[in-house]
């Protein structure tokens, strides 16, 4: 996972939490640590390019132009600013995206509303630089507002939807004003000299966000990301008022403003990266299933086998993975991208059972086998490194109440299980990714 410079750090890992928040939030929060598995979808005019994401725009970040676009910043942009005439994404097929997802085994789902360059991925009224436009070609196709059509596309199939959204925007005449020259990725002026101007952009932010919770049916969680746009750097889109205001629309919604810490942060997301410690407060791990987020050619993707050992570290440790897939520009998925979802469904219809609805045993003693418990029953998941046919457990070395293992037995029809004495045990399995087991519990005597 190499690192980049989009990449913020967290704050809030030892907050609570369930401090100030209603009982409809605490359950929408332990509801959704039950999902454990999400995907999110970078999607957009970079997409027509095929660079990172919308990043090279920003003059400061040439962390994102090691291989430029343009070599000129200036026509760059120019150049990008236009993609939106060209960007028509004819295959694309949302009830397809949706069954993919549902057969890989996701249970929430987040689509990129808007990112940093400003373009809308829904049918806004608050601006003509979104896809729905009369001068972009994609408006008239029955599809044009993609945020409707996938909402609705994925709620069909039992999932949960969430909006990503950024909250800075370089294609605002109120953020990044004409004439003006910005510095990197923050607003061309300083707030705090041009309060009208902010004043502006916090209205516009605020109507978007109205719009998308107010026209697109129940929203589960508002994911905020551009985290440099908060109070500390004086940019202050006024929060607690945003809020208010999106609550009433959307009872009981997750928020997420990315990276900021506090009461509009009801979960943590250290992006690319298992925490080694968990977060106090509820978490999910956000990654790519490539390098990059949207899509970009040739792109480097991870193995089945990465995916599923992220999957299961993160879920012992008591956080939800979210996996990044960057449609075409087309519309439709890559095929690196549909074959991992293809062999992660196909994993977690065996081993699945040990994943969902689950909590950690955080104090596990054996390090080579990674816990989960629901109610009397906890699962042990192995992560196999190299190819083998068979593993041996101790079910001593588990740390469990001895006195109270009713019964072990295997998760997956493929895989045997053979006990010897003393507790010892054989799993045979034709797996090549990771095994897990079941070990029911007697109920502790009170």
């Amino acid at each position: 996972m190499t690192i980049r410079g989009d990449i913020e750090t967290n704050k809030g890992f030892d907050e609570d939490t369930t401090i100030g928040i209603t009982e409809g939030l605490r359950k929408k929060l332990e509801a959704f640590q039950d999902m454990k598995l999400g995907v999110i979808f970078h999607w957009g005019l970079y997409a027509e390019a095929g660079i990172v994401e919308s990043w090279q725009l920003s003059a400061e970040d040439d962390w994102a132009r090691k291989k430029p676009w343009r070599k000129d910043l200036n026509t760059l942009r120019k150049d990008y600013w236009n993609l939106c005439y060209s960007f028509n994404p004819v295959k694309f097929q949302p009830d397809d995206w949706a069954k993919k997802c549902k057969d890989a085994g996701f249970k929430y789902m987040l689509f990129t509303t808007k990112h940093h360059d400003g373009f809308s991925m829904y049918d806004t009224q608050l601006s003509d630089y979104k896809i729905t436009s009369k001068r972009f070609p994609f408006h008239e196709n029955s599809k044009s507002d993609v945020l409707k059509e996938t909402f609705e596309a994925f709620r069909k199939e039992g999932m949960a939807v969430g909006a990503y959204y950024s909250k800075a925007d370089w294609h605002s005449p109120y953020y990044w004003v004409p004439g003006q020259v910005p510095v990197g990725r923050y607003t061309s002026y300083d707030p705090q000299e041009d309060p009208i101007m902010w004043q502006r952009f916090v209205h516009f932010v605020h109507g978007q966000l109205t719009e998308i919770m107010s026209n697109y049916g129940e929203v589960d969680i508002l994911w905020l990301d551009a985290g440099w746009v908060g109070p500390q750097t004086g940019e202050d889109l006024k929060m607690a008022e945003l809020a208010e205001k999106l609550r009433r629309l959307q009872k009981d919604l997750i928020m997420v403003d990315r990276t900021i810490g506090g009461a509009y942060e009801n979960y943590v997301t250290p992006e690319r990266a298992v925490p080694e410690t968990p977060p106090k407060k509820v978490w999910e791990s956000n990654i790519p299933l490539a390098n990059n987020w949207g899509y970009v050619p040739n792109d480097h993707y991870k193995s089945l086998k990465e995916i599923i050992h992220l999957l299961v570290n993160v879920v012992t440790k008591g956080g939800n993975l979210i996996l990044g897939v960057g449609p075409k520009p087309d519309g439709t998925l890559p095929a690196e991208a549909e074959s991992l979802l293809s062999g992660l469904g196909s994993w977690l219809d065996s081993y699945g059972e040990g994943i969902y609805g689950t909590r950690p045993i955080i104090n596990a003693v054996n390090k080579k086998w990674k816990l989960t418990k629901k109610d009397q029953t906890v699962f042990a998941y192995h992560l196999l490194e190299e190819d083998t046919s068979s593993i041996f457990l101790d079910v001593t070395t588990l740390g469990l109440n001895m006195d109270r293992i009713e019964e072990i037995s295997v998760l997956s029809c493929q895989d045997t299980l053979t006990s010897f004495e003393n507790d010892l045990y054989k799993i045979e399995t034709t797996e090549k990714d990771a095994i897990g087991i079941r070990i029911n519990l007697a109920k502790e005597n009170k």
